[in-house]
């Protein structure tokens, strides 16, 4: 179902990051296109709040991402990845994300869930129903919760065009080898050979 956006409505935007990640690397082999799904999201509306709720690792490999975030408006909800003894590892945000959602639905006219995660339903459900908020979704169809779809008020399949919300992954990695950078092919190698960089 589709619905009528306009200028004065007041809209927030909460993206559950690691969904959106793994399935644009699961279904295309690339990453998010943040920037686009945020101008989509927004549709010409008065954007109260733009908020991505993202993992931590001790490595903080992925800190150029997290300023790449706020650098296009997305303020960040930061969790460590927790690790338990014998491996397993958790880090999860659904909780944060709904509680925000509640919160915020005081101050908006819609909310825009960024995430193909059934479990946002009740969460959706509770703030159309009881707060009178326009719910919608984004998200990759073919990972998508087939109800969750049904339910919101307008839903966006950013698997329609996949090539305006995905970035192709490079082609190729550097990894370093007995002190020289070398360009290796993602995936498997083809005769065991890398590319040297110069």
């Amino acid at each position: 179902m589709s619905v009528i956006k306009h200028k004065n409505q007041r809209v927030a935007i909460l993206f559950d990051v690691q969904n959106l990640y793994h399935s644009a690397k699961n279904l295309y082999g690339a990453r998010v296109n943040f920037a686009n799904i945020l101008k989509q999201a927004t549709a010409g509306r008065q954007l109260i709040r733009a908020v991505g709720y993202v993992i931590s690792t001790e490595s903080g490999e992925e800190k150029g991402f997290f300023e790449a975030l706020t650098k296009i408006g997305i303020e960040l909800k930061v969790k460590d990845l927790q690790v338990f003894s014998g491996g397993m590892k958790k880090a999860d945000w659904d909780v944060g994300l709904a509680v925000d959602a509640i919160r915020l639905a005081n101050l908006v006219d819609a909310i825009v869930i960024v995430s193909g995660d059934g479990d946002f339903i009740p969460l959706l459900e509770y703030v159309r129903s009881s707060m009178g908020v326009q719910v919608e979704v984004m998200a990759f169809g073919r990972s998508t919760s087939a109800k969750l779809k049904e339910m919101v008020d307008d839903f966006t399949d950013l698997g329609a065009e996949p090539e305006k919300y995905t970035i192709r992954m490079s082609r190729s990695r550097i990894t370093f080898a007995r002190g020289r950078a070398l360009r290796v092919p993602d995936g498997p190698l083809e005769n065991n050979s890398a590319e040297e960089e110069s």
